[in-house]
């Protein structure tokens, strides 16, 4: 999502980037103990400096964590703070944006309708959409969740841009987000080709909607939140976070950088980024959500039919498209999961097929190819140390 320029007035700078810490095995947000062993710790200390390397980084985050699961024992790696103003690190509870990361969980809502029959896969928009462009209506739900569908991106429309751009925390009506791009044609035929879009995960959650007469919200906190014990996990409406949060800034050098957390409205994103949670939440779900905890083997299937396409921003190693999920190759394996941007932020959640090892890896600044393209391969190739670091025996 774009980061208008006019936004409230910048804070102090508060004390520098600090605080590097490293931490063991731990049992859940709370940091503890110390790795085994020299060599784990050697190689701890490699995955910590690649963090502050980050952290340092022309337009670099203020602050960075990762927490790595393995069967029953997290590890936690960060450098930098979670708020320039008091230096305080940050923790595995701490709320953030989870932007992009957000498509997931509209992917677990459908899916688990799916396993109920509620929906279909092959459902169009011109059945459970009807009041939508006539010209959308051959657009089928599995188009939408693999972002083959060719829906126009109402993030792009220049009437929504204007008024974000004049009023950043203004209150959108989520429902009616697409009417920003009614009039425009579908881009490509249907299922012709791969394009990432903001629009196809409104479509969704709009879907699920339509089939059980039940709101989004209600639906995530049903099929999802509960099911898989999220506890600090919600989709506001509005600006503000939740404490304790992790601040996201916007960086620019030579210009100090600016706290954006509260500078936009969720409710402009909704389902396509709107979601606000922790890396202990977030660790929860994508254990979950890849692991197949939540579905059929037959829908899990379905989610795994991989096309060419990258998540947004692109994942470690070579990416491929499924249905809200992504498939991350790496050189020392694959892991399954989604990333995210969004100002202030940069997200990726992955877990390996089994679901028994994860990696939930948070920025707080946003990094994609148009604003950072070289800070993004960076952090693609840190990624990348980090899912190697899951995987080894």
């Amino acid at each position: 999502m774009p980061l208008p320029r006019r936004l409230r007035p910048r804070p102090s700078l508060g004390v520098l980037l600090a605080a590097v810490c490293l931490t063991g095995a731990v049992s859940g947000p709370a940091d503890a103990g110390s790795g085994s062993g020299s060599a784990d710790r050697d190689h701890d200390r490699a995955l910590r400096n690649q963090l502050e390397e980050l952290v340092h980084s022309p337009g670099g985050p203020p602050g960075v964590i990762a927490v790595l699961r393995r069967e029953g024992e997290s590890r936690i790696v960060r450098a930098g703070v979670a708020d320039l103003d008091s230096g305080r690190p940050i923790r595995a509870d701490d709320h953030t944006r989870i932007a992009s990361t957000a498509k997931a969980f509209s992917g677990a809502v459908a899916l688990r309708l799916v396993d109920r029959r509620a929906l279909s896969l092959d459902d169009t928009i011109g059945r459970r959409l009807p009041s939508l462009p006539r010209q959308w209506r051959s657009v089928t739900l599995r188009q939408l969740l693999n972002h083959t569908s060719g829906l126009p991106d109402y993030t792009q429309s220049p009437e929504f841009l204007e008024i974000l751009t004049a009023d950043p925390r203004h209150h959108f009506d989520s429902r009616r987000l697409l009417d920003y791009v009614a009039d425009e044609p579908l881009l490509f035929r249907p299922g012709s080709k791969y394009q990432y879009s903001n629009s196809d995960n409104i479509a969704v959650a709009l879907m699920a909607e339509a089939a059980t007469g039940r709101p989004y919200e209600q639906l995530l906190r049903d099929l999802v939140y509960r099911p898989l014990g999220l506890r600090d996990t919600s989709l506001p409406q509005g600006y503000e976070m939740p404490e304790p949060y992790m601040h996201g800034y916007d960086v620019v050098p030579p210009n100090p950088p600016e706290d954006v957390s509260e500078a936009l409205s969720a409710s402009g994103v909704w389902a396509s980024g709107g979601i606000i949670s922790t890396p202990a939440d977030l660790t929860r779900f994508i254990r979950g959500y890849a692991g197949g905890a939540l579905i059929s083997k037959a829908t899990l299937r379905e989610q795994r039919r991989w096309i060419d396409g990258a998540s947004e921003p692109a994942g470690p190693g070579a990416n491929k498209a499924g249905a809200a999920i992504f498939r991350y190759s790496t050189r020392c394996g694959v892991v399954l999961g989604h990333t995210g941007n969004f100002p202030g932020y940069t997200q990726l959640i992955a877990a390996t097929p089994d679901g028994r090892r994860s990696l939930t890896f948070t920025l707080t600044t946003q990094v994609n190819k148009t604003n950072k393209p070289e800070l993004l391969e960076r952090l693609r190739a840190v990624e990348e140390s980090f899912v190697c670091a899951l995987l080894k025996n």
